[in-house]
């Protein structure tokens, strides 16, 4: 079973509109990445990957660099292949496009059977939490000198 993520167009929603984004190793990206990118209406990155062909095929033409290049081109495809869905996936954000979850299939057509089927249901709001008749605790102000920090055990402000 693959993962998709889905995405909602901006604004009303329209789930016959919605986006279904493969999680995984795409071939196509992997064997031809340009094609791919301008399938898929991702400008920036195709034109990105357009430089680095022709960037690779010229530095194809320097003596001694004949024998690395292939490895090069070899590696690039593959890191295209593995990431073109997120790169998919963040230029869908940056249209503003809304990501709604994600669903697990065998194919598009049962993801699109299951976001569908889950998006008729109409479940009701949760009731809101009766207040509570203890304070809420108070956290320590962060200390002026806190940098952010990454990682499981250092969280800055917390003591």
């Amino acid at each position: 079973m693959a993962s998709y993520v889905i995405f909602e167009p901006p604004g009303a929603a329209e789930p016959e509109r919605a986006i279904f984004v493969r999680d995984g190793f795409h071939w196509l990206a992997f064997i031809v990445p340009f094609f791919w990118f301008l399938w898929h209406r991702l400008w920036i990155e195709a034109g990105l990957v357009f430089a680095a062909m022709v960037g690779l095929s010229a530095l194809e033409q320097v003596d001694g660099m004949q024998g690395i290049v292939p490895a090069i081109s070899l590696l690039v495809s593959l890191g295209l292949g593995f990431e073109a869905p997120a790169l998919r996936m963040a230029a869908l954000r940056r249209r503003d496009w809304r990501e709604w979850g994600v669903v697990e299939a065998d194919g598009h057509d049962e993801a699109a059977i299951r976001y569908l089927a889950d998006e008729d249901t109409d479940m009701p709001a949760p009731a809101p939490y009766p207040p509570s008749a203890t304070p809420a605790p108070t956290t320590s102000p962060r200390r002026s000198g806190a940098v952010p920090a990454l990682g499981l055990f250092s969280y800055p402000g917390r003591h």
